[in-house]
């Protein structure tokens, strides 16, 4: 295994216990304040004391997990304020919108 390799495994299970918890917090944000981008989702989860920075990281993962579980879904796309490029716009799917 190389270095890249074993820093990605040791992340892994580092947040893997919060993932569950992370993912929920992630369709709660989207289904309150509707599409947003995963840096918009980072620092709403920042905001609400629920990640300890606003690094588009702690919500682009669950994004990924969520969309491959058919909970979220890509809508768009928007100019970032920080990178000032394209980036995706999300959205809780059609049937969990208002759904808790």
């Amino acid at each position: 295994m190389n270095i890249t390799e074993e820093t990605r495994r040791e992340s892994y299970h580092t947040v893997l216990p919060t993932v569950a918890i992370r993912q929920n917090a992630v369709l709660t944000v989207l289904r309150e304040c509707g599409d947003m981008t995963a840096q918009e989702l980072a620092c709403e989860l920042h905001r609400r004391g629920l990640t300890p920075s606003d690094e588009r990281n702690f919500a682009a993962p669950r994004l990924t997990e969520l969309k491959e579980a058919g909970k979220v879904q890509t809508v768009g796309k928007k100019i970032c304020c920080r990178s000032g490029r394209n980036v995706t716009l999300w959205s809780a799917s059609a049937n969990l919108r208002g759904k808790e």
